[in-house]
């Protein structure tokens, strides 16, 4: 059975592209000939799109009409549209209809927009007062890689603290002591204004609490930018010219880590015999990198498969109390980290 990485692939498209043009999502911006080639390979691989239920079926297995509201740039980090393809693989056992992906920043948020919605899965950090106020028709909103103050809602993490720990001990173990660390600025969005709330990330913070209990911490061992591949390169130029001198950098994404590998590369400096790379996500990329990337695998799909079930649950009123559901992570050793060092 033919999948969108299929379809990406062969249309020379990336896969975030497949899926809004799949699901008309209306901020896509893409040429009209890109439209067409994608569609084309779409007939030509007889891919199956989801079916849409007929609103005339009986009231237990009738299709309720769902948002997506995303904070990221998929293309940029397809830690997201992962996720996102975890909630459209289940969508249609649940009888739920993906009818409009919104993105923070660029969609219209208002409460005449959003009624029409038996309910939301939220990707990402926004601010849960300007949500609300547009959003007051009902409590059916789910929450993915973001846990806010206030705990109303449903919400699906990643165990980041856990996972964290895990590669600062096992680098540790290898020897290391000058642990560089390079990562995403956090930050809350609005979603009708533009106020932006900053926050710390939880890889970020526990990175800071093992080297500080280890006295072993170096402000300037630690850069921040966004998360994508330019940001983990320019940041890593910015390592090699400064006075931090390390010999393991644990990365918070795997599209930085691409970057970060680019730019030790093109300084001459060997991955992993002088440096090892150790990253989050563990992206389809990441096994086929050279050397390959040490990374922490998140399983990106099962939360959205898991946001999916929570939103059935509380659309169908099958239970009052919110859950909030960390899944398990996984390191993936592979040849970014020179397990001989110790």
């Amino acid at each position: 059975m033919a999948t969108m990485r299929d379809i990406a692939t062969k249309a020379e498209v990336s896969t975030a592209t497949v899926s809004r043009v799949i699901n008309g999502d209306p901020t896509l911006s893409v040429t009209a000939e890109t439209r067409k080639r994608i569609m084309e390979v779409v007939d030509e691989l007889h891919y199956k799109l989801p079916r849409k239920k007929s609103g005339k079926t009986s009231e237990s297995v009738q299709v309720k009409n769902i948002g997506l509201v995303i904070t990221n740039d998929e293309t940029i980090d397809p830690y997201f549209l992962s996720i996102r393809l975890g909630v459209e693989s289940v969508c249609e056992k649940y009888s739920m209809n993906i009818s409009s992906v919104l993105t923070v920043g660029k969609s219209d948020f208002t409460a005449v927009t959003l009624s029409r919605f038996d309910g939301l899965i939220i990707f990402g950090d926004v601010i849960i007062e300007e949500l609300r106020d547009v959003y007051y028709h009902n409590d059916n909103i789910v929450i993915v890689d973001f846990l806010p103050e206030e705990n109303s809602y449903d919400v699906v993490l990643s165990d980041f603290e856990t996972a964290t720990g895990q590669v600062m001990d096992y680098l540790f173990n290898l020897g290391h002591t000058d642990i560089a660390y390079i990562g995403g600025q956090g930050a809350i969005r609005g979603i009708t204004t533009e106020q932006i709330i900053s926050k710390e990330d939880t890889r970020k913070q526990i990175y800071e609490k093992k080297m500080k209990e280890k006295g072993l911490y170096n402000p300037e061992a630690i850069l921040l930018g966004e998360f994508g591949s330019n940001s983990g390169y320019l940041l890593t130029k910015e390592l090699i010219e400064s006075a931090a001198k390390p010999t393991a950098v644990v990365v918070a994404s795997d599209p930085m880590a691409i970057g970060v590998m680019r730019a030790l590369h093109e300084a001459g400096i060997k991955v992993p015999d002088e440096i090892s790379v150790f990253s989050f996500d563990d992206i389809e990329s990441a096994a086929y990198l050279n050397p390959s990337l040490s990374t922490v695998k998140i399983h990106t799909e099962e939360m959205g498969r898991t946001a999916v079930k929570l939103l059935y649950d509380r659309i169908h009123g099958e239970r009052v109390l919110p859950l909030k559901v960390v899944l398990p992570t996984e390191l993936v050793v592979r040849d970014s980290v020179d397990i001989k060092k110790a």
